[in-house]
This record gives C-alpha cells, structure tokens and sequence, in this order.
C-alpha cells in the first residue's frame, strides 16, 4: 500500500464521445467504472477520493465537488487542492482501468524536488490524467483558469513537468467510444 498518497480519481467528464457517462456505467462485477477503480485502486493506497461535479455515486466513497463554476480536468485539479491540503496527490482518470501497480510506482518512484508535475507518457502520447501533481504548480494552473485555457497539456508544458516513458499503451487504453468500453468489460468478465 502507498500510504502517503492521497488518489483521486477523476469522474466528472461529459462523456460526448460514449453517450453516456461512461463514470456510472458497469464494470467487471461492480455497478460502475467508478466503482470498479475506486475499489482496485484502494488496493494500493489509503486514501482514495473521487473527483466529480457531483455526487452521483451509490457506494460509500468521499466525493471532491468542483468548486468553480466551469468543469474539466483544470477545475478537478484547483478543486482537489483547494479541499484536500497535501502537498501532493496522485491522479487516475475514471476511463483507465488497466494502469496497474507497476505503472504507479513507476511514477512515484521518479518523482523528485525539482518537479512540479510527473505523468506517464505511452507510444501514443501524454497521460495527463496519470500522474502525481504537486501543490507547487498551482499558481500556473490559477493563471490558465484565468485565461481560460483548461488544456492539460498546456500546463504541463508550462510547469516544471517530468513524463516517464513507457513502452507498451496497453495500461493507457482509454474508454472513450462505445467499442472501446465493451471490449474492455469482456475483458474484465
């Protein structure tokens, strides 16, 4: 178990691609994607919150609301350090089933002092939403709120950011589509 980390995993997307929010939808043998990571991921650390616009969930787990107006995976961010005060959390989108243990602690291993944000980065790009996020690059990200630049990505390239290589996307299979998410739930039968 990771005891000093906090996770969160980030449930409040809009779903447009699934047609549905793919957060509640059923996963392996719990009710919801949500739960089905919340339940593995508690596996690993202590602390393990849920990031949402709202409470939508019917199991027992502490759910972070936003806590500004506009939503995305910005927002989650001000609104986990804004409620939670750690120095650093751990980040997992609801949508990633298969990162694994191996994956994590090759994350938190490479942390170091200098670095404001470490992600995974796979074949197929940047993970931003698997990674460890330090208190230190908020200012940067208050700053893209105020601009209105909710990228990810552009905050990762303005904030002291390391991205850990990864060689195989397998653990990085993001449920967007309908197809993506009943080949994975087969998997997961």
């Amino acid at each position: 178990m990771i005891k000093e980390f906090p996770l969160v995993i980030i449930a409040g997307g809009k779903s447009s691609r699934m047609g549905k929010d793919k957060a509640l939808l059923p996963f392996g043998k719990y009710p919801t994607l949500t739960e089905f990571q919340y339940q593995r991921l508690s596996l690993y650390f202590q602390d393990v919150y849920i990031s949402s616009k709202t409470n939508k969930f019917d199991f027992d787990c502490v759910v972070i609301n936003d806590t500004h107006k506009e939503h995305s995976p910005l927002v989650a961010l001000l609104s986990i350090f804004e409620t939670l005060k750690v120095d650093e959390v751990f980040i997992l989108s609801v949508d990633t089933p298969f990162i694994n243990k191996e994956v994590i602690e090759s994350i938190l291993k490479s942390r170091n002092l200098k670095s404001d944000i470490v992600v995974a980065k796979s074949p197929s790009g940047i993970q931003a939403l698997c990674g460890c996020y330090k208190r230190s690059m908020l200012a940067l990200a208050y700053v893209q709120l105020e601009k209105g630049d909710h990228k990810l990505l552009n905050l990762l390239a303005l904030a002291n950011t390391d991205y850990i290589e990864f060689e195989d996307d397998d653990p990085f299979t993001n449920l967007n589509h309908p197809q993506e998410y009943r080949e994975a739930f087969k998997k997961n039968l």
